[in-house]
């Protein structure tokens, strides 16, 4: 148990809490996992340095702030175009401080897929059977205090067989001028056979307050389900982030994650964990930070094998600038039943300026013992040897550093299987430097 600290937020948060857990407003069992999920947070409290997950970041500085809890601005205009990805054919579901806005957003117009604001899924037999029942097993204080206090989020769900033509592209945005708290809780479930790309832009309107977004997903595949899910940060120095994805998949599907974080967002923390729940089972993560200034990113993942025969590949690789702090923390676990493992990790970093850091731990765990598992990590500062290379083949010192990043990244950003997704982040890699 931590010893909490007072805090504007959290006395904020306490007494806001009676309100959003009083029965008969909701389904009594969906009351009920709020209560519990509050309870939990009290429990637990905000994080301190003192854990070892959280020894990198100080969140006194951003919880001990007074914010507006809810601020959906109904009907209220939006600039959210910028957030759009040239040449990537996609519905837009735009998102303004967590909440659903029908009215900037597409219709899906495809068969078998359905999207509805959280608040209008409850009665919902799917979401019944997968709300929190993933994100809310892990330890993050974070996580409980979503489940007990969102208001606003999406479910999305695929019949069998269901097939997205286009990229699902859901744009987060912060906008207005008051100090934020928002929540956000998405629930996305992929039938049987099912397939998408759901694309994740996070954007700030010129002009907004300062932020914190509390934005927990839970990502359901069934069997044979497919998806390529992108996750862009791109927004403005005044918001920060705390995003916690739940992964869950089911036999003979496969999931890749696609991370990019990019110079805005004063502080980022990324908790991916996925789960490979039964045999024959493929997910992949990939990941590119590119960070300025005082910027701190810091992203965690556990890839956890449970069962035999499944594969997982995981590259991040970061790119620290100025003053800033990028930390990757990766667990990956092979349960004792999962024989015939194949999991890969590697996490490279390059150091850009005499002041910027990087803190790196890849973490294998291995119960079982027939498998093929490895993880690595290499740190080092910019190669002048090959700047002074290019330099010297007439080639201008900032195209030459541009060349030697896209150079770098190439490893992951290659994998990319949405060729318009892929333009996107090289171009923002390029204009990051």
């Amino acid at each position: 148990m931590i010893t909490q600290l007072t805090t504007s937020l959290y006395n904020q948060l306490v007494m806001a809490a009676p309100d959003c857990l009083q029965p008969g407003q909701e389904p009594k069992t969906f009351t009920d996992i709020r209560s519990q999920s509050f309870r939990k947070f009290k429990q637990l409290g905000f994080p301190t340095m003192k854990l070892e997950d959280w020894k990198y970041i100080n969140l006194q500085g951003l919880v001990n702030q007074s914010y507006s809890l809810e601020d959906s601005l109904p009907g209220r205009p939006v600039a959210h175009e910028r957030a759009h990805i040239p040449g990537l054919a996609s519905y837009h579901l735009v998102m303004v401080n967590g909440a659903f806005r029908p009215d900037l957003s597409d219709s899906i117009e495809d068969s078998g897929i359905t999207v509805m604001p959280m608040a209008e899924a409850l009665d919902e037999l799917l979401f019944a059977k997968h709300f929190a029942a993933y994100a809310d097993k892990t330890d993050n204080p974070f996580v409980a205090l979503n489940t007990a206090l969102f208001q606003n989020g999406l479910f999305i769900s695929f019949d069998k067989g269901s097939v997205a033509a286009k990229a699902i592209h859901i744009i987060h945005v912060v906008a207005g001028s008051e100090s934020l708290f928002s929540q956000t809780r998405n629930l996305i479930v992929m039938g049987p056979n099912s397939s998408a790309d759901i694309v994740e832009t996070f954007i700030t309107e010129q002009g907004a307050g300062k932020s914190l977004n509390n934005l927990v997903s839970e990502v359901v595949l069934e069997e044979s389900a497919r998806m390529q899910h992108y996750i862009l940060q791109t927004a403005s120095s005044q918001s920060s982030y705390l995003t916690h994805t739940e992964i869950h998949q089911s036999k003979y599907s496969l999931y890749n994650n696609y991370n990019c974080t990019f110079p805005g967002a004063s502080f980022v923390r990324n908790n991916i964990n996925v789960r490979l729940a039964e045999a024959d089972v493929e997910g992949h993560l990939y990941g590119i930070t590119l960070t300025a200034d005082d910027q701190l990113v810091d992203n965690h993942t556990i890839v956890d094998h449970l069962k035999p025969h499944c594969e997982s590949y995981e590259w991040y690789k970061n790119i620290v600038q100025d003053a800033s702090t990028a930390v990757f923390n990766g667990k990956i676990f092979v349960r004792e039943d999962a024989q015939k493992t194949n999991a890969f990790q590697q996490n490279n970093n390059m150091l850009i300026g005499d002041k910027s850091t990087v803190y790196s731990k890849p973490q294998l765990e291995i119960f079982a013992d027939d498998v093929k598992c490895s993880h690595g990590c290499t740190i080092g500062q910019f190669n002048e040897q090959s700047l002074f290379y290019l330099r010297a083949r007439g080639i201008g010192e900032e195209q030459a550093r541009i060349l030697l990043v896209h150079a770098f990244a190439f490893d992951v950003t290659s994998r990319f299987s949405n060729e318009a997704v892929k333009n996107y982040v090289e171009r923002l890699v390029e204009e990051g430097l």
